[in-house]
């Protein structure tokens, strides 16, 4: 009898899932062997496709979706797989903007289930994960859709990931910064080696902007394979002309030529995203790809990537931002100070237990004046009166909703027309927030 889709996701997830579980640190759990083994025996759907490879702590689906905006633009079929999702898990595999449909889901799942059971039984190399899983059908679906390119992000770091199975193009290493530090090492430089392991023998890597540790790490790399490292910040540049809270417009000097470019997204980091898409995208061109300038412009103006400082409503103001670690914190204050003007600011926010809350504090607590602390269903949510004694020592008073659907209602009683607020702390957060905001008319 034929799965139906709640099936099917339970299924996928009745595997080890290092999303909502402690990930172990040792790379015997992250064997890349079984996901070959896997993608052999379902006849080698990675590649298949042209694949543009991202690796980074920060900045990954931003860059990921401009690229595959400018491809399709420029008349490619073009999928996308990135992580987590936002309100479905349909939202990792996509091709030309199009979420697969349930029905996809079950029958790739269908049909991986009799292979996955052999390779676990056996379990040569360990047992499959539910991301190692979803990376399969990734690939599955896009060589059924015939996609001319791939775009990859990674799942966790990059020499181990799933992921990391790709004949790449191209190969993008976005902004370091700290997370995953159990699995990925506690200093940039370990964190950066671990992205780094994306970089191959022949194959042109980008670099964003890099503090000087993880900089010297991917110089160092790419010396030791012998390829070009094309760097934003040194070979490809960018400035900032002007911005409005929906939008910026910003120049980008490539190697092959001046962008005058728009995108929907703010905060200044968007613009170190959007000049690392240009890099990538004239690599491509290097290659023959038939990509214009036109295709850059049109490409980065129609980009789509929700939650991030995405308003929600007007009046009073309410933004999601799926910040979760220090520096995005950071960025998240710059940016709301920057491009948004308000009298007082509401904070709804709630946390992973990995994540660390004392330092995303002190970031965002400067321009709070009160504080709602929630968490998601998710296993991993941090307990609320640890983010509460953390705004309390910076002397902002929190309190505690015991989820997003009393948080938001809370948050909207207490602002007055010209106040805003802030729903972030991580992309879980971000989506229930979303979710309640649908159910209460205030998005479609």
């Amino acid at each position: 009898m034929s799965m139906n889709y709640q099936q099917a996701l339970d299924y996928i997830y009745s595997f080890v899932d290092y999303e909502t579980q402690a990930r172990p640190r040792d790379a015997a759990y992250y064997d890349l062997r079984r996901v070959d083994e896997l993608l052999e025996k379902v006849g080698n759907p990675h590649l298949k496709a042209k694949t543009v490879h991202l690796a980074g702590t920060k900045g990954k689906g931003s860059t990921a979706a401009m690229i595959t905006s400018a491809l399709m633009d420029a008349g490619y079929s073009t999928g996308l797989f990135t992580s987590p999702h936002l309100l479905t898990y349909n939202e990792r595999i996509r091709v030309n903007d199009e979420l697969i449909s349930n029905e996809d889901m079950i029958m790739l799942t269908e049909k991986l289930q009799p292979i996955i059971t052999d390779i676990n039984e056996r379990a040569t190399y360990g047992k499959l994960t539910t991301f190692e899983i979803m990376t399969a059908m990734g690939f599955m679906y896009f060589e059924m859709k015939h996609v001319d390119f791939q775009v990859v992000e990674v799942g966790l770091g990059g020499r181990l990931d799933a992921t990391n199975v790709v004949r790449p193009e191209v190969t993008v290493l976005t902004t370091i910064g700290y997370d995953h530090m159990e699995v990925l090492g506690d200093t940039l430089s370990l964190i950066a080696g671990e992205k780094a392991g994306i970089m191959k023998p022949g194959v042109t890597a980008v670099a964003s902007q890099q503090l000087p540790d993880p900089d010297k790490v991917f110089e160092d790399r790419a010396a030791e394979l012998g390829i070009p490292l094309i760097k934003v910040g040194r070979d490809v540049l960018w400035e900032s002309t002007s911005f409005s809270d929906m939008n910026q417009m910003f120049r980008v000097k490539g190697r092959h030529c001046e962008y005058n470019l728009t995108i929907p997204l703010v905060g200044e980091h968007q613009l170190i995203n959007a000049a690392t898409a240009v890099a990538a995208l004239e690599v491509l061109q290097d290659k023959g790809y038939r990509i214009t300038s036109e295709h850059i412009v049109h490409g980065l103006a129609n980009v789509k990537w929700p939650g991030r400082l995405q308003i929600l409503q007007r009046k009073p103001l309410l933004v999601v931002d799926g910040a979760h670690t220090i520096d995005s914190a950071r960025r998240a204050r710059e940016s709301l100070t920057r491009y948004f003007t308000f009298d007082k600011a509401i904070l709804i926010i709630g946390s992973s237990m990995d994540k660390d809350i004392t330092g995303m504090v002190n970031e965002l607590a400067p321009i709070f004046d009160k504080v709602i602390v929630t968490r998601s269903d998710h296993p991993r949510a941090m307990a609320s009166d640890r983010i509460i004694a953390e705004f309390h020592k910076k002397g902002v008073e929190g309190a505690a909703a015991k989820n997003v659907a009393e948080a938001l209602p809370l948050a909207l009683s207490m602002a007055g027309e010209n106040d805003m607020i802030v729903a972030t702390g991580s992309l879980f957060i971000v989506a229930k927030v979303l979710e309640e905001a649908q159910k209460r008319g205030i998005i479609r």
